[in-house]
């Protein structure tokens, strides 16, 4: 087997829950290969966001790396992530979720994509430099290019915006794109604008790709393998078709449910009951089970780890095999 391009092993993040600090990512395990795409999906609050921020040691305050290991392009040594070494500026970028707050609004869009480039090592010279913009802001689908490099941030649409973002990241050629809720604030046709453009990206330059989202319907119409996180753990991992049509986790199950699909036509949605558990409040056993409509009193006491149930299909619950997990 060839080895993945990025491999992290037993991520924890640690946040400040009133001046303790708790396990808001607690043991995630995740692989990419090159050129593919992985989905993070799950509610808000359960990890995703924090275990991408951890690759490339951008957590917010409060936060902090705790413990897991990491190996990166074909790299042997691991790298310990809470030692504060991360992949920023070896190979990683990163877009984020509201690009108007990301952009400086006193640089021009053009000067900051130059920045990133500078910054690679990537131009030699002002001429070189205004020419790779050009080319880079041409490349994401930005019309007029040599005009709008000139344009500040407040000029340009939320789409537009989020492209001048995916340029930026573009800038330093990374192997590994990490995509943060890239769509979340954009209306419906441009989402689907942007998601093409990161699946062409990714296919034109061999780029990997990390999307985190809570819309079941982005992740499907671009990721190869999905991971579903729940209560800072993975619960479930596989093909991405293979999840998302034929969960064996109920948590699963009960997100496709929750969500509109056309592929579920005239299913009545059924939301998920209650809310995930805060960091300083996750259950003994199974994260899950105070919301499992399936869970007995032994998922109380159950461990709480992926077990493989075929080759590259994994899933933490005790009972998938006496289970039909219905969609």
């Amino acid at each position: 087997m060839t080895q993945p391009l990025l491999a992290i092993e037993d991520v924890v993040v640690q946040v400040d829950r009133d001046g303790n600090m708790s396990n808001a990512v607690d043991g995630v395990t995740l692989a990419i290969e090159s050129g593919s795409c992985l989905g993070l999906v799950g509610e808000s609050g359960c990890g995703k966001s924090l275990t991408l921020k951890s690759i490339i040691g951008l957590l917010p305050r409060g936060s902090q790396a705790a413990g897991g290991r990491i190996s990166f392009s074909g790299k042997l040594e691991d790298e310990d992530i809470s030692e504060g070494r991360t992949l920023r500026g070896r190979g990683v970028a990163m877009v984020f979720q509201e690009p108007m707050s990301a952009l400086n609004p006193v640089m021009t869009v053009g000067d900051q994509i130059a920045e990133g480039l500078r910054q690679g090592g990537k131009v030699h010279g002002r001429r070189d430099s205004r020419k790779r913009v050009v080319e880079l802001m041409d490349e994401v689908g930005i019309p007029n290019p040599q005009q709008r490099a000139d344009s500040w941030p407040h000029e340009m649409s939320g789409g537009m915006a989020q492209r001048v973002m995916i340029a930026m990241a573009l800038a330093t050629d990374p192997l590994l794109l990490l995509a943060d809720e890239p769509t979340t604030a954009l209306d419906v046709t441009i989402q689907d604008q942007i998601l093409g453009l990161l699946d062409d990206l990714r296919r034109d330059r061999n780029l990997s790709i990390i999307l985190v989202s809570h819309d079941l319907a982005v992740v499907r119409q671009v990721a190869d393998q999905v991971a579903v996180m729940y209560a800072g753990r993975v619960v479930e991992i596989g093909d991405a078709d293979q999840v998302l049509l034929h969960p064996q986790h109920p948590y699963t199950a009960g997100l496709l449910l929750s969500t509109p699909s056309l592929d579920y036509e005239g299913t009545r949605l059924r939301p998920i009951e209650g809310l995930p558990p805060p960091p300083d409040e996750y259950p003994k056993g199974c994260r899950f089970a105070p919301r499992c409509p399936h869970s007995l009193p032994k998922c109380a006491e159950a461990p709480y780890v992926l077990e493989e149930i075929m080759p590259g299909r994994a899933t933490a619950c005790i009972r998938w095999f006496e289970l039909e997990v219905k969609t």
